[in-house]
Parts: C-alpha cells; structure tokens; sequence
C-alpha cells in the first residue's frame, strides 16, 4: 500500500487499474495457461500507457453465456468497482481485459459492469480495441449491440459443433472429445486389459452382478477413467450403458441411425454385439425402480438370509412365514453358521432353526438343477422378430412426411400435426426390437456348464441367482433335541416360468 501510495505522490497523474481474464474452457492440462497469457499481455499494455495493474481478476474455466455459471471473481470485481477500492484497499480507477466478451457475454452482465464502472468518474478502460470511453453518450447502447452480437456467434458456433458433432457420427466417425475407458488414444483401437474388463463386467452383470461389485473390482485393479480419476458407481454406470461398447452412436439417449433407420456403425472397434449391449442396458434400467440407481440395500453375509421363511404351525394353526436370518453357530459346533427365525419380540416365533452348511448345499443343488433346466430351454432358438416390415414401413412413413414438408408439398401445420403419431409409432417399435434383441443375447447367453459358472459367482450374485428362480424356501422345524439334517424338512417355492 505505502509503494503504491509512494508511486502515486512521485506522479498524481498514474492510473491504478484491475485486470480481469477469463476462459472458458482450459483444455485437459487444466494448468490456466491461457489466463496467464492474458494477464502477460494486459501487464504489458499497462506499462505501455504508464498505467499501474494494482489487482488481477480471474475466472478460469467459466463460461460467460451460461446463466448458471457463477463467475466468482467477475462478481468480487463490481462490488470493488462500486466501492472504489480493492480488497487491499488500492484505488481503482480503471478495467483492462483483453477483449470485452472476457468480460460480459449478456446484457444483464453489460449493464451490472457499466453500471458499478460508471459509479465514480474519470476511470479508464481499455481491450483490443484500445482505451474505450464507457461514458460517452449512446455507449450502453453500443455495447448491448455488442452483446447482441456476442451471443448470436456463440449460438452460431453452438449450432455449427451440433451439426459438425452430428454429420461425423452420420459418418460413424469417432466424435469423443476425451479417450473412452476401454479403447486407445487414437479412439478407434482397443486397450486390451480395458475391453476385457468391459467384457467381464457385461457378462457378470447379466448373470446377476451390481454395478456396485464392478465398481469395487475395477478399483482394485487400479483401473481410472480418461481424466485421471478412480471409478465411481455412476462412471461405471455410463461405461456400460455407452453404444460404443458395439459401435453404435447416441446423441441425447438416441441411436443415431440411417435413412433405413438402422443404427450406424462407427469407425472404432466393438468390445461386445449389439444384443449384449441391447441386454445390459435393459438389465440396468429394469434394477433400482427402472433407475439403474444403487438401492442400496443390506449386504447379506449368508446365503440364504431372508430367503428361507420359517415353516413353524402354531397351535391355532397359523404358519409363521418370519423371514430367517443367518447367525454364527457356536464354536464347538461342526459347521460355522446357521438360520434361525427371530426371537418372538422381532416378530417371529424362534422355533424353527437349520445347520448352515447342509442347508446352503441342499439349496444350491436344487437351484442349480433349475438353472440347468432354465438354461437348456432359453438355449432353444428365439423366434424371429416379426415386426420389421411393420418398424420399415412406419420409417418410410415418416421420411416421406418430412421430404413433402422440405419441398413445400405441405404446410407447417399439416406436419407437425401428423408428426407425434408416427414418431411415436417408430419409438414404440424400436423399442421392441431392442427388447428381443435383449432376449436373444440373454438366449445366447445361457449355458448348461452352470455348475463352473455358479463357482465363479460372489456370494451377491449367488443370492440374485437363487432369488431368480425361488421366491422362497419353506424350513420347518426339526423338533426337539439333536436330529440329523432332514431336507425333506426344506421346500421350495419356485417362481412361475411365465
């Protein structure tokens, strides 16, 4: 302060001037070297004019154009404009930046900044255009045209990335803008050790892993996405519900298709078919209420927990039906653990109770015999889908709609009202094929070897598997005393094949 003082006594006539500098977009080294370059550059235009830079404003990574975006340093630079003064108490008598949309891309910007520049007179202003005079009549004006103009080349530029973003995906070229987990830098080959990672996720989520379990795994196999960062549920998530897995392209959750309606095929290498995908995406939308959300429910230590009810008949003749819970078996006892229903004051009757051991082998035995039979019967072919005449034509349809509206045939109005109902058509109809393509990758999917397959589950995979094909197992009670395990004493309620 007292330099800054001294300078200003040795020459009265030195302007104390602010900088400000923003980007919008710092690129993935995200090291502010643009900012800097701003700065660089202003500090030099000030010595040139004698002027002294006594603060430097920044927003680094911040869009101007969007109202959502809050841009910290440019609102800290009006309150001191207003009050005249920095947050180190420097006078300010001025505002550089290198061009004015650094500053302001909207007309509320425009008038907040003129406004609190205007607050105390005589200050000084300069960008590209040299030392500007904000006071002059019909300035607020000039500069709303200014903004006026700013916002229609940034919608210009926005409106020429969509359709650019769009014609390479019609062209099947690779539009991401970061490396995808799972393929090369150059977009288009695979990273081996990634694309098998995918594979293993897609198969063990069909047969009944969470998102949650391959999350764990892909941090423990040190796997992180194209910015650097450890996997998360949702990033693994998007990993697997991404088209490119198969080649295909989405622009805002819809396939990108030909004039046929056919998705188109990028140029980058698939890591699974378009039935896995087709399956996978379906598998995730049909957990956590249709979602695809964590439901974070309690992660069973036993088997069987909450799947074996408790058969118990009480005198009046009423079936307990308590969900049993698993325990640990006391340590002089041959096996580990074992189910028991809950005591009478968590709602159940404590009289039925079954050793872990034999009671989890008995059920995977049984499961895995109807898993064997499920399989052999989904193996069977799949009948064809029969609605693709019906989805072409529908297409064509619509084609031909919009190319007699294009060429002047019919009105606005008799398109857009004709319009929903065959959209709606062609959705409905995509939708269903995407259905038996799931169906058909979940048939090619099934195998008779069950018993290698269950051996390699997690104990949650295990529980979604018997779950699949029981809704529950009936354990009545052994009596009293020590008696030999009796499995005619389990019996299970299999789910309705329909």
């Amino acid at each position: 302060m007292a330099d800054v003082q001294a300078m200003l006594a040795a020459n009265p006539a030195m302007k104390c001037v602010v900088c400000y500098a923003r980007i919008s977009f710092d690129g993935r080294a995200k090291d502010a070297h643009g900012i800097e370059d701003q700065h660089r550059e202003l500090s030099a235009k000030a010595k040139a004019f004698d002027w002294l830079v006594v603060y430097r404003y920044t927003d680094n990574d911040k869009s101007a154009s969007k109202e959502e975006v809050v841009r910290d340093d440019f609102e800290q630079m009006l309150v001191d404009l207003t009050a005249g003064r920095t947050p180190e108490g420097y006078p300010v008598h001025g505002v550089m930046a290198i061009n004015d949309d650094r500053l302001y891309r909207r007309p509320g910007d425009w008038e907040r900044y003129l406004r609190a520049f205007t607050s105390h007179p005589d200050r000084v202003y300069f960008d590209s255009n040299g030392p500007q005079d904000l006071y002059a009549e019909g300035f607020e004006v000039k500069g709303l045209v200014g903004v006026a103009m700013s916002l229609a080349e940034t919608r210009k530029k926005q409106r020429r990335s969509r359709t650019s973003h769009h014609n390479r995906a019609i062209r099947g070229q690779s539009v991401a803008a970061w490396r995808p987990f799972g393929w090369d830098d150059d977009k288009i080959s695979l990273r081996p050790d990634e694309a098998e990672a995918i594979r293993d996720a897609v198969r063990d989520l069909l047969a009944g892993a969470s998102i949650s379990e391959i999350t764990t795994r892909w941090k423990e196999a040190k796997f992180i996405t194209s910015r650097g960062n450890l996997f998360q549920y949702q990033t693994v998530k998007q990993v697997l519900l991404n088209p490119r897995l198969c080649a295909y392209r989405a622009i805002k959750d819809e396939l990108v298709r030909d004039e046929d309606g056919q998705p188109i095929v990028g140029e980058w290498a698939p890591i699974i078919t378009p039935k896995e995908w087709f399956a996978v995406v379906a598998t995730i939308r049909k957990r956590g209420r249709g979602s695809g959300q964590p439901r974070g429910g309690l992660v069973h230590k036993y088997l069987l927990t909450g799947i074996l009810r408790c058969g118990s008949v009480s005198d009046d003749g009423v079936i307990c039906n308590n969900k049993m819970i698993g325990i640990k078996a006391n340590d002089w006892l041959s096996y580990k653990h074992a189910y028991m229903c809950k005591k009478t004051v968590d709602g159940g009757c404590n009289k039925t109770y079954k050793r872990g051991d034999e009671t989890d082998k008995h059920t995977e035995k049984l499961v895995r015999a109807k898993l064997k039979q499920d399989a052999a019967a989904a193996a069977q072919e799949v009948p064809d889908w029969t609605r693709g005449e019906e989805l072409n034509a529908a297409t064509a349809r619509r084609n031909a709609l919009e190319q007699r509206w294009q060429s002047g045939q019919i009105d606005d109005e008799t398109f857009f009202r004709n319009l929903p109902a065959l959209d709606s058509m062609v959705k409905e109809l995509r939708a269903d094929h995407a259905k038996h393509l799931a169906t058909v990758a979940a048939a090619e999917a099934a195998t008779v070897d069950v018993d290698v397959e269950w051996n390699g589950k997690t104990l949650t995979q295990k529980r979604e598997m018997i779950k699949g094909v029981l809704h529950a197992i009936i354990a009545t009670p052994s009596g009293k005393g020590r008696k030999p395990f009796d499995v005619d004493q389990l019996r299970p309620v299999w789910r309705s094949s329909e």
